[in-house]
C-alpha cells in the first residue's frame, strides 16, 4: 500500500492486543495510516495487514522491546526511512508487577520504568518539535485510575509511574496547546483486555460488578474523543469518575488505610 501525505501517522505502543490494538482500529478508521509496535511481531504484522485491507491505509510493523536502552530509536528510524513524520502518538505499552518490591529482580524492575515511564517521554520528546513546526499533533499517554491513588502492596511502582504520565501530560499541554499540540492522559478502571489476566490482577476484576467493567474499545473512544476536545486529563466510565473524586476529597489517611488493608488480602512472593 503507497502511502498519501494527506494522511496522517499514528504510532502506537503495545499495539499487538488489547487497548493498543483498539487504538490501532479506532485511527485506521478515522483514516490513519499506522506505524504499530511491540515485542510480537507476528501479531503486528497480522493486524497491519487487517487494517490495511479493511481501510485502505498503510500500516507497517516495528518490533520493539520498549524495556531495553533507547528502545525509540528503531522505531523512530523506522518511520524516517519511509520518509514519514508522527502526528499522532499513543503511548500505550505497559505490564505491572504483582510481587513485592525487593521480591522482584532489579532488572525487570529496570525494564518496567524504561517501558512505563522513559520510552514514552523519549518518544515524545523526539515527535514534539515536528509537531511544533507543522503547529499540530496528538499525544495520548495512556494513565491509570491507580494514578490518583496511594501506593499499596504489590505492583510497587505501578501507581507512581502512572500518576507521572497524568503530571507529564498535564505538563506538555501547559508548553505546548498553544503551539497546536494537544496532550491527553486517559486514566481507565478495570478494562476487558489481556492485561490483568497476564499481571495477576484478574480476580480484582472478577470480584467487581460487571457494571464497572469496559471495554477496550469504550476506552479508546473516549480517550481520542477527549484529545479531539483538548481535555488533558480523562478517566472513562462515571464509576471511575466518582472514585478518583474519592480518592481526591477523602481524607488520606483514610484512603491509604482501605488500599492497605485490600492489597493485604492477597499474597505476595518476599
Amino acid at each position: 500500500m503507497t502511502a498519501s501525505p494527506k494522511r496522517p501517522l499514528a504510532l502506537v505502543t503495545g499495539a499487538s492486543s488489547g487497548m493498543g490494538a483498539a487504538f490501532a482500529r479506532a485511527y485506521a478508521a478515522r483514516g490513519h495510516d499506522l506505524c504499530l509496535t511491540a515485542r510480537r511481531l507476528d501479531r503486528l504484522e497480522a493486524l497491519a495487514a487487517e487494517l490495511s485491507a479493511a481501510h485502505g491505509i498503510e500500516a507497517f510493523a516495528v518490533p520493539a522491546d520498549l524495556g531495553g536502552f533507547e528502545a525509540e530509536r528503531p522505531i523512530l528510524d523506522a518511520i524516517a526511512a519511509r520518509g514519514r513524520q508522527v502526528d499522532v502518538l499513543v503511548n500505550n505499552a505497559g505490564f505491572s508487577i504483582p510481587q513485592s518490591f525487593a521480591a522482584t529482580p532489579w532488572l525487570r524492575q529496570r525494564d518496567f520504568l524504561m517501558t512505563l515511564v522513559v520510552a514514552p517521554c523519549a518518544l515524545a520528546h523526539a515527535v514534539i518539535p515536528g509537531m511544533v513546526e507543522r503547529g499540530r499533533g496528538k499525544i495520548i499517554n495512556v494513565a491509570s485510575l491507580a494514578g490518583f491513588a496511594p501506593g499499596a502492596a504489590g505492583h510497587s511502582l505501578y501507581p507512581g509511574a502512572k500518576s507521572l504520565m497524568i503530571k507529564f501530560s498535564q505538563a506538555l499541554d501547559a508548553e505546548y496547546r498553544a503551539k497546536g499540540v494537544a496532550v491527553t492522559a486517559v486514566c481507565p478502571g478495570f478494562t476487558r483486555t489481556g492485561f490483568a489476566e497476564a499481571n495477576d490482577t484478574q480476580h480484582l476484576m472478577d470480584e467487581a460488578p460487571r457494571m464497572f467493567w469496559q471495554s477496550a474499545e469504550t476506552v479508546v473512544e473516549t480517550a481520542i474523543r477527549a484529545n479531539e476536545l483538548g481535555r488533558v486529563v480523562v478517566i472513562p466510565g462515571w464509576h471511575n469518575q466518582l472514585a478518583a473524586a474519592l480518592l481526591h476529597y477523602l481524607p488520606q489517611g483514610l484512603v491509604a488505610a482501605a488500599v492497605r488493608r485490600g492489597s493485604a488480602k492477597y499474597h505476595l512472593g518476599d
